[in-house]
Parts: structure tokens; C-alpha cells; sequence
């Protein structure tokens, strides 16, 4: 008996521990990502600073800055369906500031409105270099003024500004737009329902084992 029962314990076991082995490191990769997440909440909620002369997509990334300037009557509207609010726009403007134009989400507006005038304001934000194109994103729809992700480069030229793009938190005033601040929402961290998932299959796998030993065990007595 113990020559069918040994192989089997054994691939069992081996089994369990490798799944095991992956739920845990899916809990330390989860305490990371928090980890991670609470830095960036930290720093979007932290003091704004003036705009700098050059930001780096990386290390400025969230950077808070406020600046007064003229925004563009015209812009790009991108589609977007925010919870709550339903199916709308994004409207990102050029916005002159200091001698440069650079750009700013202004938030939201539905999809029966016109776009919003524009004119001299305060901007309260934080610096974004969105990552929400994907390869199934279609290219803007340039006829009827319709983006389907931000591109901050794409739009930069198409508004003949900086790449650089501020995300409104408060617009002084608004013209009418919602803003929709920069947050970590949009942030996959998935490590939770993996670790779950690991966890089960090796408790799954345990209960397969013992079934199996127990049949075998049945077999020989």
C-alpha cells in the first residue's frame, strides 16, 4: 500500500506548496501595491507647487502645481462615462501660462452640451501623462471632435501645446465644466482576488489529495 500511497502524498503535497507559495507572494505583492498607492494619494494631496519650466513625464507624474493663465475657448473632447455622471466629455484645452502653453483637463461635460468658453482662470491640479491607450483604442475621430483615450503627445499637437497636461482639481472660474481630478481609482490592484484564488485551488488540490489517498487506502483493506 505504501508504495501507491507515498507518489501520491508526495505530488500532493508538492502541489499544495507551490500553490501556497504563489497565493503568498500574490499577499506580499498586494502589501506593495497599497504601499504604492497610499505614496501616489500622498503625493496628489499634497501642497501645489508653481508649474515647473520641465517636467519629466516620470518624476514630476501627480506632481501638484497651481497656475494662473488664459484658457483656449476651443478643445478635444474625450468620451468618457465617469460613475455617476453618466456618458460625457473630457474637455482638455491649451492653456497659456507664464509665456508657454501647455494643456488642462477642465473635467466633464455631458454629451448634449457645447463645448465650454474659455478665459483667463487659476488652475489647481496635478500633472498626468495618462497610460489609456491600448491597442484596440481608435484613433480620434477628428470630424466631429471625438478622442477615445488621452494621448498626451497626439494632443498636444493637435492644440499646439507642451506635452504637458495639467488634470484639474479646482478651476477658478469654471466655465462650466466638472472637474475630474486625478485619484488612484483607475489603478488596477487585483493582488487581493489572486491570493483568494491561489489559496483555494491549494485547498482544492489538499482535498483531492486526501479523496485520493482515502480511495486507495479503501482499495486495500
Amino acid at each position: 500500500m505504501a508504495r501507491r500511497i507515498i507518489p501520491v502524498l508526495l505530488f500532493g503535497l508538492g502541489g499544495v506548496a507551490v500553490l501556497v507559495a504563489l497565493g503568498i507572494w500574490q499577499v506580499q505583492r498586494l502589501a506593495w501595491k497599497e504601499g504604492v498607492l497610499a505614496e501616489i494619494e500622498t503625493r496628489i494631496a499634497a501642497a501645489p507647487v508653481d508649474l515647473p519650466g520641465a517636467p519629466d513625464p516620470e518624476a514630476d507624474r501627480y506632481l501638484p502645481v497651481r497656475a494662473e493663465g488664459v484658457v483656449g475657448d476651443d478643445g478635444l473632447r474625450i468620451l468618457v462615462s465617469p460613475r455617476g455622471l453618466g456618458a460625457g466629455y473630457r474637455v482638455v484645452s491649451a492653456f497659456e501660462t507664464g509665456g508657454r502653453i501647455v494643456m488642462v483637463d477642465r473635467g466633464f461635460i455631458p454629451t448634449e452640451e457645447a463645448l465650454p468658453e474659455g478665459g483667463p482662470a487659476t488652475v489647481t491640479g496635478n500633472l498626468h501623462w495618462p497610460d489609456e491607450i491600448t491597442r484596440s483604442t481608435p484613433p480620434p475621430d477628428e470630424m466631429r471632435n471625438i478622442w477615445f483615450a488621452r494621448d498626451v503627445p497626439a494632443m498636444a499637437a493637435a492644440l499646439g501645446a507642451e506635452p504637458v497636461l495639467i488634470v484639474a482639481r479646482e478651476i477658478e472660474p469654471g466655465y462650466g465644466t466638472a472637474p475630474l481630478p486625478v485619484g488612484t481609482e483607475g489603478i488596477p490592484n487585483d493582488h487581493r482576488q489572486y491570493a483568494i484564488t491561489w489559496f483555494s485551488l491549494a485547498a482544492l488540490w489538499m482535498g483531492m489529495t486526501l479523496y485520493l489517498l482515502w480511495r486507495i487506502y479503501r482499495r486495500t483493506i
